[in-house]
């Protein structure tokens, strides 16, 4: 690697800071700036929730879910599309989604979905919020249950 260059990171998890390493200052920022206009949902009470009628969007790539496994009665949509396929206003939409509806964006560790979900309130769905800890805190609170 040449003097200068930054090394790439093939995580598999949605934290930058699984390995131990200190997030950087910035990054802790934006993820604590996009939580604070969610109403994030605690596992405890996910599945009255999702019972109460959301939707549930599961954002984890494909080697992930494979995994670690499916997340019954969520879509399926890849960051890279989310809100093409849900906006609104977006010709792109595979799903029409009442604004005010609660949309729980889910990944692996409840990172990526933070920003996924304020992103989805940008582009029109006041509801959106993640679910604290993802999947991963979803599973170890079944299995303790």
């Amino acid at each position: 690697m040449s003097e200068g260059a930054v090394p790439v990171r093939h995580e598999t998890d949605d934290d930058p800071s699984s390995d131990g390493s200190a997030r950087p200052t910035a990054l802790e920022a934006f993820v604590a700036e996009a939580r604070s206009h969610l109403d994030r949902i605690e596992v405890a009470t996910f599945d009255r929730v999702v019972a109460d009628g959301a939707l549930v969007v599961d954002v984890r790539p494909f080697e992930i879910r494979q995994a670690q496994g499916e997340l019954d009665a969520a879509v399926v949509i890849g960051l890279n599309v989310l809100e093409w396929r849900l906006a609104p206003s977006s010709p792109h939409r595979t799903i029409d989604v009442d604004p005010a509806r609660t949309v729980v964006v889910v990944c692996a560790q409840g990172f990526s979905s933070s920003l996924a979900a304020r992103r989805l309130q940008l582009v029109g769905l006041a509801g959106a919020t993640d679910l604290v800890g993802g999947f991963e805190a979803l599973v170890a609170h079944r299995a303790a249950s």
